[in-house]
């Protein structure tokens, strides 16, 4: 009898024990991918204004933090906060802790969950490598589109839906961002007024600047698929290339830049105020 009690008291411990862990790993990701975002923005931001920097995309922000002083053991941190991250997002596409359902809407945002955690992931492999002392270039992604594409019929298809896909998660960004819905999932009641108010303001610069990124690439992935090319697909990197390369470029950049910083910025805000629901499925 009194271990039966024993084993009922034990229960909610261990639960709260590991919502407790999934919590900080969560918070630690969002943190992290702060970060990651500042040194793209930033060094962006840098290109365009002709003060060094250069243009690039996560795994360059990785190298960059590799670059520095103490850069395996910031590594270290980078690759616990990215696979904090990920874990957190396979929890939320998984067991739904933030109720999303099952119907068309809730599956497209859990399935968009699994892919930014499978995204993460490799990302915090590339920082691992880095600090094994290899290129942490990881698989090329003009490789496996190759191979992809190689796949009659149904490869070109699935690269082209993928491309859909990612315009419509982009379409969603600029979404979320304008109506400042990402406000629902943040502790507003222990932020000050001004607080708030700043708060509001990079995530609604910050979801739409990446939204119009992911926009980017989700047209040069479609038009891999009708082209038949896999390098016609890009990466963050080559989308801010395109988006450098056009009429008025320079002062694009900047505002894209800048977007990416307050990007960086409201991650950095969810990584301190951002609901993480007990994750009991």
């Amino acid at each position: 009898m009194r271990n039966s009690e024993q084993s009922k008291q034990a229960a909610p411990r261990a639960e709260g024990m590991a919502s407790a862990w999934v919590e900080g790993l969560a918070r630690a990701g969002y943190a992290t991918k702060g970060v990651v975002y500042a040194l793209i923005g930033g060094l962006a931001l840098q290109a365009a204004i002709g003060r060094g920097g250069h243009v690039g995309g996560s795994r360059d922000a990785v190298r960059e933090i590799g670059s520095q002083p103490f850069g395996k053991a910031l590594l270290m941190l980078t690759a616990i906060g990215l696979f904090g991250y990920a874990l957190w997002r396979f929890i939320q596409a998984a067991l739904d802790p933030e109720r999303k359902g099952t119907d068309a809407t809730g599956l497209m945002q859990r399935t968009g969950y699994a892919a930014s955690g499978a995204v993460h992931a490799m990302l915090g492999v590339t920082a691992v490598q880095l600090i094994l002392g290899a290129s942490g270039g990881g698989s090329s992604r003009k490789t496996w589109l190759a191979e992809l594409m190689a796949v009659d019929t149904i490869g070109p298809m699935l690269i082209g839906a993928s491309g859909v896909c990612i315009l419509g998660y982009a379409g969603f960004q600029v979404y979320v961002g304008w109506t400042t819905k990402f406000e629902d999932a943040l502790e507003t009641g222990r932020m000050s007024r001004p607080g708030e108010k700043a708060a509001t303001a990079f995530g609604r610069v910050g979801l739409m600047a990446r939204g119009v990124v992911l926009a980017v690439i989700g047209g040069f992935v479609l038009e891999s698929a009708a082209t038949q090319d896999p390098g016609a697909a890009k990466s963050v990197a080559g989308a801010l290339s395109e988006i450098a390369s056009q009429s008025h470029g320079v002062l694009l950049l900047i505002g894209i830049s800048a977007g990416l910083l307050a990007y960086a910025t409201h991650q950095l805000v969810l990584a301190r105020y951002r609901q993480i629901p007990a994750a009991t499925g």
